[in-house]
């Protein structure tokens, strides 16, 4: 009897277990399956049956599980797990993953990829680098998240948890942490998901976006002032300056590690010798809108020399007893705090935006002390960017990239690369492919850090680098290397005014193709493969991209000819559209081919036709406008076809925008035939924010023929100019409009 009641207990356990696994997460034995999305499930394997729900630095969101899933058990305890992009076969064997007990079959076209734990991805589409500090040519990327294959793997195992705000070492007996991401052909649901799992793409400080100057160079006051006059007298615009380490004290360091040489590079005291009033040159820049940010190597921490040395370490208590100063320890919450209210704060509530996180020192401290795996840079930027946050605004760093889960601390600093038309030809395809490993917003330096007096090559890196997160310049230590744009001769400052000018006018569609990056997970710069999946030639034209849903930039990477450096560039117009040259308004048809020219004057950018183009009027400061004056430029479409795209705005700097202080407005055109056309503006939600016009003025371009056009029914004049416009003087926000083209 007691042997038929062990075995009808048995046999019931078994039967209640199984009926439990449709739940979310899935425990099998020693295994658990999280399917967080159809495109991504998470594989843990504890020996002690306990797993890990604390987050990590990759994957941040532990709460969020999809439903849609289905489950089978075959026999001798083998399990199937399907959604709608893979079947993970599972034997509960009791022993860890292994090839003889999980498999999966990840859904793709033309064939399925059938998985193995032991797979390696040999159609991977290329990821990100940490840096391209010393690099002057093409190397190869760390793997992305996509693939042609269909599938990645990221492993997390081992890679310490995150409790109650700090870093801890995750349990020794949780032993595999495995997210399996399957996908098919549908790039843009990976990137989807890896943001589910690993946290959204923040909503950046505007100003972020715009035009930078930097050079590494020791600035009086006076210098820092003269260069943002000289940028306005110039007819240049300008937003953030970013000041090298030369604002702090450096020959007054005696101790520490070092780094290249000297003990300067850490600091936390202005040098008075060259700026001997540091708030007074900060409120001088933030009333003329100029943005500032200051370099920090932090690695040798706060020394006896500092101006809050004593205050810091009366801060540290007993920590500080017998030393005269202590190492850098970023493993320590009371070190770091302290840390950041006498190292950081001073200088932020004098004025500063925001740091520059220059960490180099891997070579000298690799890891966080007290933590085997834990490299500084993913800790640096984590514990650097929630700071960022303190009082509110948004969050906001400029560093190096970190690996999986860095696209949650942008903007990125992508280091000291060689100035060479073999490197300018490397960052394009870098930039596209960084945006497959989450890294969406690299700020280059522009023109090369090292070396690069060749006008023309600088031209170039500026007509890319316009259509990039940010147009950002710096250069090395060097009295002859200043990369202000009027320096380089007038051929190369006229074609550098015309990025520089067209930057400013395109901010609208950058901010707003920057909310859908982090709305939807959309790269800002994107390869062509990501919206045309299953045209193989957006796969293999290297030198494109496009720059949001609109622009399709290729960059000229190789030297002209002639005293107008007249350059080729091969280029693919994706198919389904026609597409328009910005400049020269010229037509292609989608799926041509076409060997274009461009002087050093131009470029090749193009619109895609028959959605508006959202622009604003010329501004110093490109991303301080509030859009008292709206552009929609307008090139015609295929017949019959409607094209939408969603403007966003929002004040640029709070948090404001997740209560709802925002408009967006939907922007259509269509196309009704060869002659006819028609544009609607519409308000889509949002309730405005801090500083809006709520009456604007709208600017219709027409670039190409239009004869009469109706504005809400009524016949309105079309202004004659380098490009014909409407005008719509001073009209609600929230009030509907129809425009109507008769060419």
């Amino acid at each position: 009897m007691k042997k038929m009641l062990t075995f009808f207990w048995g046999i019931s356990f078994l039967f209640f277990s199984f009926a439990q696994t449709k739940s979310n997460p899935l425990i099998l034995g020693n295994a658990r399956f999280s399917i967080i999305s159809p495109e991504l499930i998470r594989m843990e394997y504890a020996f002690n049956g306990k797993f890990v729900d604390d987050p990590s630095l990759f994957a941040v969101n532990r709460n969020e599980f999809s439903p849609d899933f289905e489950i089978e058990k075959e026999k001798d305890n083998i399990y199937l797990i399907k959604t709608k992009r893979m079947k993970i076969r599972y034997r509960a064997d009791g022993k860890p993953f292994s090839q003889m007990n999980i498999s999966a079959t990840i859904y793709n076209t033309p064939n399925d990829y059938q998985w193995k734990i032991y797979s390696t991805d040999d159609a991977n589409l290329g990821g990100a680098l940490s840096t391209l500090d010393g690099i002057e040519k093409e190397v190869p990327t760390n793997p992305g998240l996509l693939s042609k294959n269909g599938w990645q793997l990221i492993d997390d195992s081992g890679k310490e948890i995150i409790k109650d705000g700090w870093i801890h070492e995750r349990p020794i007996e949780h032993y595999r942490d495995l997210y399996l991401f399957a996908y098919g052909k549908d790039y843009k649901s990976a990137l989807q998901a890896l943001t589910k799992i690993s946290g959204e793409i923040p909503m950046n400080r505007k100003y972020v976006h715009g035009i930078w100057y930097c050079r590494w160079w020791d600035y009086t006051s006076q210098d820092l002032l003269d260069i943002v006059s000289d940028y306005q007298k110039n007819d240049f615009p300008l937003d953030v300056l970013a000041i090298d380490m030369g604002w702090h004290t450096q020959k007054e360091a005696k101790t520490g590690m070092g780094h290249a040489g000297m003990y300067g590079w850490t600091g936390y005291t202005w040098n008075n010798e060259l700026i001997p009033d540091p708030k007074k040159l900060l409120n001088s820049l933030k009333n003329d809108q100029i943005k500032v940010v200051l370099n920090d190597h932090p690695h040798d921490g706060i020394r006896k020399h500092e101006k809050y040395y004593s205050q810091f370490m009366k801060a540290m208590e007993a920590d500080t007893i017998g030393k005269k100063e202590l190492m850098f320890d970023s493993g320590n919450k009371k070190y770091m705090e302290n840390f950041f209210r006498y190292a950081l704060e001073p200088h932020e509530n004098n004025g500063v935006n925001f740091w520059w996180l220059d960490w180099q020192q891997d070579y000298i401290m690799p890891n966080v002390p007290g933590y085997k795996n834990l490299k500084h840079l993913p800790w640096l930027n984590h514990l650097y960017f929630e700071h960022s946050k303190k009082n509110n605004p948004r969050g906001l760093l400029f560093s190096r990239w970190a690996g999986w889960g860095s696209q949650r601390t942008p903007i990125q600093f992508s280091g000291d690369a060689g100035a060479t038309w073999e490197m300018l030809k490397f960052e394009i395809p870098f930039t596209v492919s960084s945006s497959n490993a989450g890294c969406f917003f690299w700020a280059h330096d522009v023109g090369g850090f090292y070396g690069g007096k060749d006008p023309e090559l600088y031209v170039r890196w500026t007509q890319f680098a316009m259509t990039t997160a940010a147009l950002r310049i710096h250069s090395e230590y060097h009295k002859d290397l200043d990369r202000r744009p009027w320096l380089w001769g007038s051929q190369a400052e006229k074609a550098m005014r015309i990025a520089y000018h067209l930057r400013s006018r395109l901010m609208p569609y950058i901010y707003s193709s920057v909310y859908q990056a982090h709305f939807q997970s959309l790269p800002l710069v994107r390869g062509l493969y990501i919206d045309y999946p299953e045209e193989e030639n957006a796969y293999s034209q290297k030198q494109q991209y496009m720059f949001g849903d609109l622009l399709l930039s290729a960059p000229i990477v190789t030297p002209g000819k002639g005293k107008n450096w007249v350059a080729s560039q091969s280029i693919w117009f994706p198919p389904g559209d026609l597409w328009y040259d910005i400049t020269t308004h010229e037509k292609y048809n989608g799926g041509d081919q076409k060997l274009i020219e461009k002087d050093i004057y131009s470029f090749p950018l193009y619109v895609k036709g028959g959605v508006p183009l959202p622009l604003q009027q010329y501004s110093q400061r490109t991303t301080a406008s509030t859009s008292g004056v709206l552009t929609l430029r307008c090139y015609p479409g295929l017949v019959g076809k409607t094209g939408t795209y969603e403007l966003y705005e929002d004040d640029g700097v709070s948090n404001d925008y997740k209560k709802g202080n925002y408009l967006l407005t939907k922007l259509s055109y269509t196309q009704q035939s060869d002659r006819k056309a028609l544009i609607k503006i519409k308000k889509k939600d949002g309730n405005g924010y801090k500083g809006m016009e709520i009456n604007r003025t709208y600017r219709i371009e027409l670039p190409l023929n239009a004869n009469k056009v109706y504005i809400n029914g009524k016949k309105t004049k079309i202004i004659k100019d380098e490009i014909p416009y409407v005008e719509i003087l001073k009209q609600d926000i929230n009030k509907n409009i129809e425009v109507r083209i008769d060419s």
